[in-house]
């Protein structure tokens, strides 16, 4: 009997002592490669764990995409097919309507003042969107766009009636804009959101590529009246498909969200965000020279001794950092932290802009320095969409991209009256693009400013507070 209990009693401690021993000694007898496996059996399984997720997190970004085509084909579409197409084709028809009507240069440039109305007109778009939802909003310019092209094809000569129906799309077609496209985007997306909205803001700058030397074409066979036609024709058809693709809205949902929004709360809740002033600012101080990319580049490379055809490769090789810039910065914004890439990518004129500023840099150094304003112009509409949907809830998306579009617009204003002021007392320049790098390397760092903030919804914690 005493010996049954001798048997059931504990292990002695020295036992696991010589079992551990055992082990060690079992350990220490296997050849120097499998000595190094056992005692790395740990980090190798953390290895797989971490590849495991790695894995597991390119399935589960890819697969947003495979889920989310169809709303980001309709933004992508509708952006396309919309006012964003006056960047590309008010330039093509430009000279047939002086041709046909007899009005001078000037009289033509005055039209880009009237897009001014579009500075306004954004932030409302975006509230619009916020309360009624993309769809809503989007079809009054997806109706109105080929309605006014189809009206500029009957013009007889009158210029008022031209500025007229230019500020008619800038005011009823607002709603084919970023502000309010890339909110279908920025809710169906989380882990791809930045290459999305990249994909989104190409589209644009693609379809006017493409369609510009057709258009061309199209106006010298059948002239500029069918060429509007054939636009509209084009509008409408994209359009259409725009609204099939675009998700159904749970319209109750939607009006009981309407309900409980307030725009002094909301607006109020906004410019109480540290993180929106972090935004405006920077993107008001990086967009300054933006001014020099729409329309002085090729006039400040000849400065610098580059021959016409050189500065003619040089603005194509600007467009090609355009696209690189939208496609690198919304993938770099899905991988590493927003203030780091926004900072980066924002802050690279900067560093073009100095270039610029010395008067006798070589070829190599032109391009360079080309190539950088053109990332940071390209990656600039990705960068304050995605920290827009960061760091606001998403009921107030389009509201606060709605403002920061507009900042970049005055910034761009801002940055006219400084380059003609600079121009008047220099008449060169290197004094523009001295100060414009200043306020850029600046601007850069209100992006950082962001780390030292989380992602908080403050304007959704008062809703639900109050």
């Amino acid at each position: 009997m005493l010996a049954r209990v001798n048997d059931c009693s504990p292990v002695p401690a020295h036992t696991d002592k010589t079992h551990n021993d055992k082990q060690y000694s079992i350990s220490s007898s296997l050849p120097a490669f499998a000595q190094e496996a056992v005692s790395n059996r740990p980090k190798i399984r953390f290895r797989r764990t971490w590849i495991a997720a790695m894995n597991g997190a390119r399935k589960a970004y890819w697969q947003e995409f495979r889920q989310g085509w169809r709303p980001l084909a309709a933004a992508t579409i509708g952006l396309s097919a919309g006012l964003s197409l006056n960047a590309y084709v008010t330039s093509i028809f430009g000279p047939y309507l002086i041709d046909a009507f007899g009005w001078s240069k000037a009289a033509f440039a005055l039209v880009g003042s009237l897009t001014l109305v579009t500075l306004v007109m954004i932030p409302v778009a975006g509230r619009l969107t916020d309360l009624f939802g993309v769809r809503a909003v989007a079809i009054t310019g997806i109706i109105g766009y080929p309605v006014s092209l189809l009206l500029l094809s009957m013009l007889q000569g009158d210029i008022g009636v031209f500025y007229l129906l230019i500020l008619l799309q800038a005011i009823f077609c607002i709603g084919t804009t970023t502000a309010v496209y890339s909110r279908v985007v920025a809710q169906e997306f989380t882990a791809g959101r930045g290459l999305a909205l990249a994909i989104c803001a190409c589209g644009p700058a693609l379809v006017g590529a493409a369609a510009s030397p057709a258009l061309t074409a199209f106006n010298e066979a059948y002239g500029w009246r069918a060429g509007y036609q054939a636009l509209a024709i084009f509008s409408t058809g994209l359009g259409l498909l725009t609204l099939l693709l675009l998700p159904q809205v749970d319209r109750e949902a939607m009006a009981r969200q309407r309900r409980s929004r307030n725009a002094r709360r909301d607006y109020g809740g906004i410019v109480r965000t540290p993180a929106f002033w972090a935004l405006l600012a920077g993107a008001f101080l990086c967009s300054l020279p933006h001014a020099l990319a729409y329309s002085q580049i090729k006039l400040m490379l000849q400065e610098h001794g580059v021959t016409p055809l050189q500065a003619g490769y040089m603005v194509s090789v600007f467009a090609g950092g355009v696209l690189l810039g939208r496609f690198g910065t919304g993938v770099a914004l899905d991988r590493f932290p927003t203030p780091i890439v926004a900072a980066l990518v924002m802050g690279l004129p900067a560093i073009g802009m100095l270039i610029l500023a010395t008067g006798n840099a070589p070829l190599s150094l032109l391009v360079l320095a080309v190539v950088l304003v053109g990332l940071s112009f390209g990656g600039e509409a990705d960068v304050l969409a995605y920290a827009a949907a960061q760091y606001f809830p998403m009921e107030i998306f389009s509201s606060v991209t709605g403002l920061l579009i507009s900042s970049v617009g005055v910034a761009i204003g801002a940055g006219s009256v400084l380059l003609s002021y600079t121009l008047s007392i220099s008449d060169n320049f290197q004094l523009y693009t001295s100060i414009a790098g200043v306020t850029v390397f600046v601007g850069s760092f209100c992006f950082l400013f962001l780390a030292r903030l989380h992602p908080a919804p403050i304007v959704a914690a008062e809703a639900a507070s109050s």
